[in-house]
This record gives structure tokens, sequence and C-alpha cells, in this order.
């Protein structure tokens, strides 16, 4: 097939052109040239900015599309005003943090969806985000019809994730020691590796499958302590030992899901990390062990350290200090 991607060299993106061209595919990526200097030599790079530039996509033809960096309906309907048929089957990135919450655990795709008080804003905030990704989906489906596949990830996982979140447990264990446990044992999670789902992605559309999928693993019920738990039994020193310190003390210590990654912390949202995977799972999904995820990105780290993005994670003296007061009451 000739895919196009939007996108295609940061971290999804970059997995799924991996993937694409790894099943001999004719991948041509349409991005910034911010990211990814050198990579996919065998691919067409077309450079453009989706926001005002998509003259680069003024010729071409392609089987099928996959869209992994559209936030405002705009760019959707922008891009299929300009591809206009010429860009074949249809494949959007999108979110679970489309939903209306609260949800129960276990939910489906058809669970009610996030609605925005003004369908015109463009802010993009954690108020909003989930709303606008639900409107990008509408814009696909009336631009591409019923063919088209949606794939709604949790939280992603795997080399190259450059917002560390997950990231920041695996190293964060691996130094050992007394480990601050954020809130409760029992907080819902899930995750999704990069390249279990990018292999998946490109399959749908070799199968011609459309639909709309929870990219997530495992299914529920899995909490933030079996995340921990399966971290440090791959990665964490003889001796290491969590401290799980409760939600109330560390939101009054001014602490948020920044400085403990992926912590639901006071989030009215954090039931959505208790998505039903049974419809991917049916369409071919095949998740990898968390514990081989968290083996292959430390060994992953240790070749090729990740930036770690300002403000992520607390640092040694903080946890120590944190802990010690936690003690104390």
């Amino acid at each position: 097939m000739r895919i196009l991607i939007i996108g295609g060299t940061a971290f999804v993106g970059r997995h799924i052109a991996q993937a694409a061209i790894d099943a001999g595919h004719d991948v041509t990526l349409f991005h910034r040239g911010r990211t990814g200097a050198g990579l996919f030599p065998q691919a067409t790079h077309l450079t453009g900015d989706r926001d005002h530039d998509l003259r680069a996509l003024a010729g071409g033809q392609w089987d099928a599309t996959i869209d992994v960096c559209a936030y405002l309906p705009r760019q959707v309907r922008a891009l299929a005003g300009l591809l206009d048929g010429r860009g074949g089957r249809q494949l959007f990135i999108s979110t679970t943090s489309v939903y209306r919450t609260p949800v129960a655990p276990g939910f489906g795709e058809s669970a009610p969806l996030a609605e925005l008080a003004d369908p015109a804003v463009e802010e993009i905030n954690a108020q909003t985000y989930g709303g606008l990704k639900v409107l990008c989906e509408r814009a696909v489906a009336e631009a591409h019809g019923a063919d088209t596949t949606i794939i709604r990830p949790t939280y992603v996982i795997g080399p190259h994730d450059r917002s560390y979140r997950f990231t920041w447990w695996v190293e964060r264990l691996a130094r050992g020691g007394e480990v601050l446990a954020p809130g409760g044992p029992q907080d819902p999670i899930q995750v999704i590796d990069a390249r279990d789902m990018a292999g998946w992605a490109i399959g749908l559309l070799e199968r011609a499958v459309a639909g709309t999928f929870h990219a997530v693993s495992p299914a529920p019920p899995f909490g933030f302590g079996d995340m921990l738990e399966t971290i440090a039994a791959q990665v964490a020193l003889a001796g290491t030992r969590l401290t799980w310190v409760g939600t109330d003390y560390l939101l009054a210590a001014g602490e948020n899901d920044a400085s403990l990654p992926l912590w639901p912390g006071g989030d009215s949202e954090s039931d959505i990390n208790a998505a039903n995977p049974a419809a991917a799972l049916a369409a071919g999904l095949r998740p990898r062990p968390l514990g081989q995820s968290v083996t292959e990105l430390h060994e992953h780290e240790m070749r090729v350290p990740t930036a770690v993005p300002a403000g992520t994670g607390v640092t040694r003296q903080r946890e120590a200090d944190l802990l010690e007061a936690w003690h104390r009451q």
C-alpha cells in the first residue's frame, strides 16, 4: 500500500512509520522537519505545517492516510478538503480522554462522549482536550464515511517517548531505595506499547478493518500498584520498597501528575483508565506483557537516554523530604 502519515517522526507516528516500512509499504511522511532528522531515508518526506501550509500534499495519491497529530477539528477538515479523496482509507489516532466521566470500569467504545460548551474553542488544555478530540473524530467520520478507523489509546509507552511519564517510573525504580508511590495501589491505570499499537494499526489498514477501538492494556482491573510492582520486578535493585503516600497529603503538598507522572491526583477523569480492550483484541491487537515493555524500555534508556522534560518527576531531595514528612505524621 501507499500510506500517507501525517506526522511520523516523533513518537507514536515514528513507530507507526517503522511498522509500515517493516511491512513493505510505500510510506510518505508529512511533517514540519523539526524532529527525526535522518529518519526513514526509504520514505518520501514532505515538509509543511498542517495548521497553515499543506501545499506539499497538493499532488499524490495514497491508499491510506494515518493521522496521528490532529487536535482541532479544523485541522481534520482542512486535510480532508485538500486531499479530496486522494488519501484512501482513513485511520485516526484519538484518545480515551474522549469519554464523559464518570464511566464504569470496563466501559466500551459506545460510552457517552465529552461535549464542549463552546465547540469553537481552540485552546487545548485539560478541560478541552477530550472534547476537541471528539470533534476531530466526528470531522473524520463526516469527511470519510463509515470506512474510517479510529483508535483510542490510553497512555502510550515505549522507546522515544518524549513525555517521559511512564519512563520516569522505570528509571526511578531502577535506582532503588524507598520509592514514593502516590495515592492508592488500586487507582486504575492502563498503557499501550507504541510498537504494539503501530503494528496493529498497519494490520487494520491492510485488512480494511473499520470501526472504533480502545488501544489499552491490561484489561481492568489493573491498578497503579500493579504497574509499579511489575516495573519493580524487572528493574528494581534488591531492597527497593514502595511507600504509598495518600492523595490528600500529596495534593496539599502541591504535587500533581507532572511531579508524579501518570498519578491521577485529584483528576476526576481517572476512571477512563479502566477501558475494555475486547474489541481491539478481537481485531488483532496483541499487547506484549508489560514486564517486557519495561525491560526493553530500560535497556533503550541505558543506550540512548531520553531528555527529561522540565518539571517531570520529583527530585531525589523532594521525594526524600515528602517521605520524611509522611513518616512523621
